[in-house]
Formats: structure tokens, C-alpha cells, sequence
């Protein structure tokens, strides 16, 4: 039996439904951040990658040899057609809806130690959201739906949970205060987001998010130290000291949403919480060894 087939389930022909997150990053390579003012500063080539947080959750998962489909708005632009046409080279299963503002992007510096700061272009339409006809037959098929904190996707969640299908959710740079990401945090199965902002709250706002939605887990990610993990009914915070990186770090673009396919790919598997994290934390440092947010990623293999 194939690694793509071993896991389905009688009668659904996806493993996790991707909503949102497809766009374009531009990166400018930096000798340090913050970045000394200078009216001129030279670089290496800057370069434009496909890229974003549902493009590194779909093609992370697959790697992982799980079935993927992923639902996002597009522009019809020249970036759109970069993004169409990397996912048709990735055979990626992909379905897309045009939008007026044209194709979501950033720009991103990154610094000679990998570290990186982006500059994010959402390119959304005021009350923009995909037709509840277009992506609800997928909630039918699939065991799971990742669902980005694009604000045109929290239409999905309430869809998803009609449907009973489990839910996940990364709420990136979260100061565990922003009224944007609440229906996220509250309605999804598992939660995911960065330490970066939280600061001496962390744990408050990681006991918050499940005392208030459905969470069965919530991650805090923190880089270089690790992640942090509160499970339902179960007391305080649990840290987990990060792995080392298979080769040298590079680039910590898409190393979140490499986590979050690492420990959902355990999730589908049945894997003890535990086993999740360590999925997680390898698939995290094996994303900052390679250039670019969603170039390539860690296959099963990078996980034994």
C-alpha cells in the first residue's frame, strides 16, 4: 500500500483540505537586522519565490505523503502566474477563485544568520470571500482543513464545523490580543502560533485559547528554543527544547508553517502528542536549511 493511500479513511479522497495562504514572497538577503540606515546598500540577487503559509502547509504536508487540496483567492496577474504555474510543475492539487486586488505578497529581509523580518501585503477586498459553493463538497472529502488567518477564510470555519471536520489553525505573530484572529483561535482543534509577540503572557495565552474555543492542543513556537505546548485537560505548559538543524540555518522563512506540517501529519497518523512535537520541531529545522519559504521540504525520511 502507497504512503499516499495507507492513511485514507473509507469513502474520503483528501487527508487535509489547505484554505488560503497562496502568494508571492520577495527576498532581500540582508548582512544583519535591524538594518543600519544607508541610502544605498548592496545585496546578493534578490529573488521571488512562491510562497506564503497555505503554499508551505499544502506542499509540506504532501511531502509528508499525505493527500492535499488547496482552495485560495488569486490574482489574474503576472504573480498569479507564477503561482499556477510552480503548483502545475508540483502537480499540486489547487483551486482558485479570481480576485480584483491581485495575487497576495511580501517582501522579506533576511539576515546572514537566517533570521528575518517580513513586510506583508494581504492585497484583500473589503467583505471578499469564497463562495461557500466552491470549496463545501471538500469539506465532504477530507479528514482535516488547515485554515489560514486570511480574513476572506473565517467564512470556512463555520462551515467546517458544521461539517464535523477537524480543524487547524497558525495564528503567526499573535500578541494573544487582536480581535482578528479570535474566531481562529476559537474555533479550531489545534492552534498554532509564534512566542515572538507574547512575550510574559505566553502561557496565559496559550491556557486562554483553551479555555475560551475547542483547542485540543495550542503551540507556541520560539525558534532556536524550542516550543511550548498546553493540551486540554491537562495542567500548565510543557516546553520542548528545539532539534538541531540537519545542515547549516539559512533562512527562517517558513519554519513555523513547516512545524505545523510536521505535527498534523503525526495528528492524522494517531501519534501520541509527544511523537507530534518532535515531527514538528524536525520539520522546523530542516525548513531553516533552505533558501526561499516553501523551496523544499522534509520528507519522512528527515523524520526517523
Amino acid at each position: 500500500m502507497g504512503a499516499l493511500s495507507q492513511h485514507a479513511e473509507a469513502g474520503l479522497e483528501v487527508d487535509v483540505l489547505v484554505v488560503g495562504g497562496a502568494g508571492i514572497d520577495t527576498i532581500v538577503r540582508v548582512p544583519e537586522l535591524p538594518v543600519p540606515y544607508a541610502d544605498s546598500v548592496l545585496v546578493d540577487p534578490i529573488e521571488s519565490y512562491v510562497a506564503h503559509t497555505g503554499t508551505a502547509v499544502a506542499l509540506g504536508t504532501r511531502a509528508l505523503g499525505l493527500r492535499v487540496k488547496f482552495v485560495d483567492f488569486l490574482g489574474e496577474d503576472t504573480f498569479g502566474e507564477l503561482v499556477l504555474r510552480r503548483f502545475a510543475e508540483e502537480k499540486l492539487d489547487f483551486a482558485w477563485f479570481p480576485s480584483a486586488a491581485g495575487t497576495t505578497r511580501a517582501v522579506n529581509l533576511v539576515s546572514a544568520d537566517g533570521r528575518r523580518m517580513s513586510f506583508y501585503d494581504p492585497r484583500g477586498v473589503p467583505g471578499q470571500q469564497l463562495p461557500e459553493a466552491f470549496y463545501e463538497d471538500w469539506l465532504t472529502r477530507t479528514r482535516h482543513v488547515h485554515v489560514c488567518i486570511a480574513d476572506h477564510a473565517r467564512h470556512v470555519l463555520p462551515a467546517a464545523l458544521r461539517h464535523g471536520v477537524p480543524i487547524s489553525t497558525d495564528l503567526h505573530d499573535w500578541d494573544g490580543v487582536s480581535e482578528h484572529h479570535h474566531d481562529f483561535a476559537h474555533a479550531a482543534d489545534h492552534v498554532f502560533m509564534s512566542a515572538a509577540n507574547l512575550g510574559e503572557r505566553r502561557d496565559a495565552v496559550l491556557a486562554e485559547v483553551l479555555a475560551r474555543g475547542r483547542a485540543k492542543t495550542v503551540v507556541a513556537t520560539d525558534g532556536a528554543r524550542g516550543a511550548y505546548l498546553a493540551v486540554r485537560d491537562v495542567p500548565g505548559v510543557r516546553h520542548f527544547p528545539a532539534l538541531t538543524p540537519p545542515a547549516p540555518v539559512v533562512d527562517s522563512n517558513g519554519a513555523g508553517d513547516a512545524f505545523v506540517t510536521g505535527f498534523m501529519s503525526g495528528v492524522l497518523r494517531g501519534a501520541a502528542v509527544e511523537e507530534c512535537m518532535r515531527r514538528g520541531l524536525a520539520c522546523g529545522a530542516y525548513a531553516c536549511t533552505v533558501h526561499g519559504t516553501a523551496e523544499r521540504f522534509a520528507a519522512e525520511s528527515d523524520l526517523s
